[in-house]
């Protein structure tokens, strides 16, 4: 089963791997600091194999209505007669599901990272290592908005693990490699190049996505990216696919976000986010050719909602956000980061464009709260 992650249409979908599926996720294994040889991967492979995990996950697939599904006009007697084979009904009740995932552990007292949707909705996480020990798993926070979970699991010694490294560093034609377990044929080795970066799958606020040619299917949900190093510089989650397997197009979550959003995690199990209570649009070229730029920028404001953080430090509708903090806003993207990412309560330096002059506004962000379950 795949999970679209484009909100708009396209020839191709945008695909996660789901994890309360049958068929396994790969698992991507975690690295050891050394250089490819010529001769391939074969040292590196060796090194971090040890510290793969895979991520199996139950869960309680909720009753299914399908009464709809009879024909129209089925006679009432056939009807009754049909209705207590279908699920959910007579006390059939939702029945078990079972799904695989993948992970990597980052610390020796077993701290795991895998994706969100690989244990979203699960009621049991086990974590499989390769020597076989199994465990039981405790997720310990999980975020949608990124697509990343952490999880901890308890062993008698010290386990192995994986470092990560900078995405920041990444150029387009840099290799990498992933190990792992796609369609559940474990051990498996692809390798290939940064295709690009930054790109927006229009998935969520923080798209931007490392893409890839090294081929991930459904399986490497979870699993790390690695440079040649041997250093985790991404978090598999996505693909896209026409037919559901890989044409060489992955989308990987950026390390940096990554280490950002697992130290919130590990804190308190959840992630803080700044709220500035603002609707933007782009500049159009129209806009910013009477303005004088070569080309759109900033964030124009739409609207400003009531007892907003935004309304309370006088930002106003049509104000053009040039930069918020340390952030130059080019586009909408710049923006939306730059504030969920902000310590909520501390005040941060806005410059926008009013009226044709710019103004530097103190902004105290306020803290998104989160949507009910």
């Amino acid at each position: 089963m795949q999970i679209t992650l484009s909100k708009t249409p396209r020839a191709a979908a945008l695909a996660l791997s789901a994890a309360l599926v049958s068929t396994p996720m790969l698992a991507l294994a975690p690295s050891a600091a050394m250089a490819v040889p010529p001769g391939g991967y074969a040292d590196l492979v060796e090194a971090v194999s040890p510290a793969v995990v895979f991520i199996e996950v139950t869960a309680t697939a909720q009753n299914v209505d399908m009464q709809h599904q009879l024909p129209q006009g089925m006679p009432e007697e056939l009807r009754r007669r049909f209705e207590h084979m279908l699920p959910g009904q007579d006390g059939a009740g939702a029945v078990p599901q079972q799904g695989l995932g993948s992970g990597f552990i980052i610390s020796a007292d077993g701290q795991i990272v895998t994706n969100h949707h690989v244990v979203a909705g699960a009621d049991t996480v086990t974590v499989k290592l390769a020597d076989g020990r199994s465990f039981a798993a405790e997720v310990v926070g999980s975020d949608a908005m990124t697509d990343i979970a952490l999880l901890k699991i308890t062993a008698d010694v010290d386990l192995p693990m994986v470092a990560f490294g900078t995405s920041k560093s990444l150029r387009v034609g840099d290799e990498v490699v992933a190990v792992g377990n796609p369609f559940g044929l474990g051990g498996t080795v692809t390798s290939g190049i940064v295709s690009a970066l930054s790109r927006d799958i229009q998935s969520g606020p923080f798209d931007d996505f490392i893409q890839t040619d090294a081929a991930i299917n459904r399986g490497n949900s979870g699993g790390p990216l690695f440079n040649n190093a041997g250093e985790v510089v991404g978090v598999n989650t996505a693909i896209l696919s026409p037919g559901g397997g890989s044409v060489g197009i992955g989308f990987s979550v950026p390390s940096d976000l990554v280490q950002t959003v697992v130290a919130d995690l590990a804190d308190d199990g959840s992630v803080e986010r700044g709220w500035l209570g603002v609707q933007i649009r782009p500049m159009t070229p129209e806009v910013a050719n009477v303005l004088g730029y070569d080309s759109p920028k900033g964030a124009v404001i739409e609207a400003v909602s009531a007892d907003s953080p935004a309304a309370n430090a006088g930002l106003k509708a049509g104000d053009i956000i040039l930069s918020f903090g340390e952030t130059d806003v080019n586009d909408l993207r710049d923006l939306t980061r730059a504030v969920a990412t902000s310590t909520p309560d501390k005040a941060t330096k806005v410059v926008v464009l009013r009226k044709g002059a710019e103004q530097t506004i103190d902004v105290t962000v306020g803290a998104l709260k989160p949507k009910p379950a």
